[in-house]
């Protein structure tokens, strides 16, 4: 691939020594160094797995006997064989289920066959006796102490320190809120607005569905590869759960093809280990099918919001009480960080004295509710959003306005008690209005449409545990080009192109003598907690900054030796060591790996480079577990705004996107065009899921698991006319000021289109996804048309 060489300039580092700037706007890239693509030959056998029919029940017997006796089947497994608990931070799943079953898909046992039709054959053979038991299919009612457990264990579950369960209920985790007073707010509220909103579970849909190799070889070490956004936590979840060294379990994770979140943690790859497990030396494949990939893999969760919010008579915002059931599904793993990150974002991005929240993570029988892109704030901002725009009506005050009036500003008093840092929400919000051409109606395309604006804001902070790491090195070869060691993962955002740049920039080389190594390898990579949060940028960015100016400091120190000067008096420009006292230069190349000799003759300096660099915040506390207040919830946030024009027939109730507009404050952004990618990415996905995408289920049984019945966006539904603004307020802690940006874009999409849907037809939709047939129906109820 083609690389262009970066200009650089100086400009101050945030710790006070000088970094060449990144200041280009083409996409750049390091290419990455792989491995030949492995042959796994003849011996490659294929794994399928037995899965539940019923939502809730408990497993009575299973009888393996015939399918194992089928030509061609090598080993069955069952939850028998495995007694190891996976979660990462509420660990409430078996491998295989052992006593029930609690969702349509859960695994049950396994076959491992010379083929996969032979797999499929054998697991007709295997009889389970199962007796129902009454599901729990919404989380409101199931966070009702009189519901049927899911998980009657949940008080014995291991669970980290933050997270929150009620032992003999079905809430594995409860946040909560409790800031001023908000009881007596209500009577000083000119205009208060009471809603609730469903948010339907929606799937990842990635381009390519899960699918992972493994071997155990005689020794018991085993090697995973897999599709994997989260290489070391699969490690170490694995290993725990198997009861095996973390030095035995190694996972190999090449580019990734579509992630968004279902390919982060541990969902279907333990099941290949612990099959392979039965069959040492053997590498053992599993893949999912599409349909599999609907409902066995992690889904988004769904959500019952209720809102209340009031204001006085001039638009300020007085007080909020927000109750969030997420549908965390049947195992909360996840879920219950959602849930958490639901509840110290619970104000929106909104400053409001007196709050009061409840988000629960409620157990039910559905489809494993599990991270995906936005993590929770689309599915919270959808409802809270719409509300905003309500208020502002009542008390008539234009919607852009008064969010100008309430939005988060810099030293902002957040929800849990924080100061907001440094933020260009407010700017963000004016040019996505001005750019939308707020205020001015636009005639509609026929007679039987209306044209409509809407705009909506959004504030999401990585959810993360507080001491998520990250670790680098950089290694330079003979001829001075660098190889950069990473464990972040590839999966379309252009993180190792960023990497790449920083290394490049804060070495003091050309982008085009920048490699970074891959495939991501837990046995030869340095550290990284996982490729989600949108924290790569800023955390990992950091750790390879680190890196790339240990290994600068080692260089400096070489040639000021043997130069005898001040290592403060030289530079490193375009790959050439310089000094500013004397003028000298020295090239990288050589001096690298094999020093430099002394002046005197009697020996050399240096000797082979490598930096090393890691980074961790070490800032962010603890919240009181009965209010949520704390000095500092978060790392920090990334807001912004997005505005759209849609049409609406009246005819059909087809709404149509026909531009839209999408404004974020990144802190600093690194390769600006990935990141205007992101937000196209994210603000498309963002229509996908307003108006096509929906989950269905009924009795807990999955009905649309295939791309005949479940929509998603296409190109043809992406407007045409979609423009994307940088904001960039530095983050403090942030390489070269940086912050993420790839969760964000799809987070206000759904809302600014509700309200744009508003706006052209005078009707509140609800909930999405906005199709035609509701549409319609809505404005057939309100006497729109007839």
């Amino acid at each position: 691939m083609q690389t262009k060489e970066i200009e650089s300039q100086k400009i101050p580092d945030l710790v006070g020594k000088s970094v060449p700037r990144i200041d280009a706007h083409e996409k750049v890239t390091g290419a990455a160094i792989f491995a030949d693509d492995i042959d796994f030959g003849v011996g490659l056998l294929y794994a399928r797995i037995k899965r539940s029919p019923h939502p809730h029940a408990l497993i009575k017997s299973i009888d393996t006997s015939q399918a194992a006796a089928v030509p061609g089947v090598k080993a069955v497994v069952t939850g028998e064989d495995f007694s190891g608990f996976l979660g990462l931070y509420l660990q409430d799943r078996y491998i295989f289920c052992r006593d029930r079953v609690r969702y349509v898909g859960d695994p049950v046992a396994g076959v491992v066959a010379v083929s996969e039709e032979i797999a499929e054959q054998a697991l007709e053979l295997i009889k389970v006796e199962y007796e129902a038991l009454e599901p729990v299919l919404d989380p409101e009612l199931g966070a009702n102490p009189e519901a049927p457990l899911v998980h009657p264990d949940l008080g014995d579950y291991e669970v980290a320190p933050f997270i929150f369960p009620k032992p003999n209920t079905n809430i594995s985790n409860h946040f909560k809120i409790r800031k001023g007073d908000v009881d007596s707010a209500w009577e000083k509220c000119a205009a208060i607005i009471e809603r609730k909103y469903r948010i339907p579970h929606v799937q990842h849909v990635p381009l390519e569905p899960h699918i992972v190799v493994a071997k155990v070889d005689q020794g018991g070490q085993v090697t995973l590869w897999g599709s994997s956004q989260s290489p070391f936590a699969q490690r170490n979840l694995i290993a725990k759960a198997l009861d095996i060294s973390h030095a035995d379990m190694r996972v190999v994770a090449p580019y990734v093809g579509g992630g968004f979140g279902s390919k982060a943690g541990v969902s279907m790859e333990a099941l290949a280990v612990a099959v392979a497990a039965k069959l040492k030396g053997r590498p053992i494949k599993l893949r999912l099918t599409r349909e599999e990939e609907f409902y066995t893999a992690f889904v988004r969760q769904g959500l019952v919001a209720h809102f209340k919010m009031g204001c006085d008579e001039n638009g300020r915002l007085l007080a909020m009480e927000n109750k969030l059931y997420w549908d965390g599904g049947a195992y909360t793993e996840y879920g219950v960080n959602v849930a958490r990150a639901g509840g110290y974002s619970s104000s929106g991005p909104y400053e409001v004295p007196n709050v009061k929240a409840d988000s629960y993570c409620v157990y039910t029988n559905h489809p494993v509710g599990g991270p995906m892109r936005g993590f929770g704030m689309p599915e919270m901002h959808a409802g809270l959003e719409q509300c905003i725009d309500e208020l502002a009506q009542a008390v008539s005050i234009d919607p852009v306005q008064f969010r100008r009036i309430n939005c988060l500003k810099t030293g902002s008093t957040l929800v849990t008690g924080s100061k907001m840092h440094p933020t260009g929400l407010s700017e963000c919000i004016d040019k996505a209005a001005e750019a939308i051409g707020w205020g001015k109606k636009s005639p509609p395309g026929a007679p039987n449409k209306r044209r409509g604006k809407g705009l909506a804001i959004m504030w999401k902070a990585p959810a993360m545990p507080p001491n998520a790491g990250s670790s680098s090195w950089v290694e330079l070869n003979e001829d001075g080009t660098v190889t950069v060691g990473v464990g972040g993962q590839e999966i379309g955002q252009g993180v190792f192109t960023v990497a790449a740049q920083m290394a490049a920039a804060a070495l003091g080389v050309p982008i085009d003598w920048v490699r970074v190594a891959g495939p991501v390898d837990t046995q030869y990579s340095p550290y990284e907690w996982q490729t989600v949060a949108s924290r790569l940028t800023w955390s990992m960015g950091n750790a390879v900054r680190n890196a790339a100016l240990d290994a600068r400091r080692q260089i400096l120190d070489v040639v000021a030796e043997v130069w005898n000067e001040n290592p403060d008096d030289l530079d490193i420009v375009n790959g050439e060591v310089v000094s500013y006292k004397s003028e000298e230069a020295v090239s990288l190349k050589d001096i690298v790996v094999y020093g430099l000799p002394k002046p005197d003759g009697t020996g050399w300096v240096g000797g082979p480079i490598v930096g090393r660099g890691k980074f961790m915040p070490t800032y962010v506390t603890g919240l009181d577990p009965e209010t949520g207040q704390g000095e500092r919830a978060v790392v920090h946030y990334t807001t912004g705004a997005e505005a759209v024009e849609v049409e609406v027939d009246l005819e059909t109730g087809k709404v149509t996107v026909i531009r839209g507009t999408a404004a974020f404050d990144l802190g600093r952004a690194i390769n600006p065009e990935l990141a205007k990618a992101q937000v196209e990415g994210g603000f498309v996905q963002g229509i996908s899921t307003a108006l096509f995408e929906s989950l269905q289920l009924e009795d807990g049984v999955p009905q649309n698991p295939s791309f005949v019945d479940y929509r998603i966006a296409t190109s043809a539904d992406a407007p045409f006319d979609l423009e994307t603004i940088i904001v960039e307020t530095p983050q403090d802690d942030g390489p070269w000021g940086a912050r993420g940006v790839g969760e964000h874009p799809m987070v206000p999409t759904i809302p600014a289109i509700a309200n744009a849907i508003y706006d052209a037809i005078g009707v509140r939709v609800g909930a999405p996804p906005f199709t035609p047939e509701k549409v319609y129906l809505a404005m057939v109820e309100a006497g729109v048309v007839e």
